[in-house]
């Protein structure tokens, strides 16, 4: 019988390990990977961002000292909506993923380029109508929180139109 040395016994044991390791991993099947859906709220956040961004730049666009307070309420309004985004997602991040500070983060640019032409008192009054008119439906399905903040943005909406209404 021919003895085995210790070293010769090592590296085969070593290499049996690894091949059983090798073939354990090789027979599972990978689990295939699972996208969660985004969340309810943040998709309405986005979309609440996109549109007030497109009314400020209209507002802007509009160059009228009579509109300002129009103008400065949307931009309340949207710097509110863009904290309670930043909130969300700091909220639903790890340390490690968390977006940067929004001191380091400047704010987005209009969604879309400012009109060529100067919207129109009626224009701008039949945005706000139809923005009021959405909010309720935005209602649906969000924290209390949130719901309050766009039904406070409607009402707002509802009293832009009706002055708005009253200048024409």
């Amino acid at each position: 019988m021919r003895s085995v040395s210790r070293r010769t016994l090592l590296r085969g044991s070593a290499l049996g390990v690894a091949a059983l390791t090798v073939a354990g991993c090789a027979s599972e099947e990978p689990k295939p990977v699972v996208a969660t859906p985004p969340d309810p709220e943040t998709v309405l956040l986005n979309q609440l961002i996109a549109g007030k961004e497109r009314t400020v730049a209209l507002y802007a666009s509009a160059a009228s000292a009579k509109l300002a307070p129009f103008a400065e309420r949307h931009e309340a309004h949207l710097a509110e909506l863009r904290r309670r985004l930043r909130d969300k997602l700091l909220s639903s991040a790890s340390p490690a993923t968390a977006p940067p500070s929004p001191a380091s983060t400047p704010p987005s640019p209009s969604a879309t380029p400012a009109p060529s032409r100067r919207p129109t008192l009626r224009s701008l009054r039949d945005l706000e109508q139809k923005a009021a008119a959405l909010r309720p439906r935005q209602l649906a399905g969000v924290s209390p929180a949130l719901a309050q903040l766009i039904a406070s943005i409607g009402a707002c909406e509802a009293a832009h139109a009706m002055a708005l209404s009253r200048s024409l």
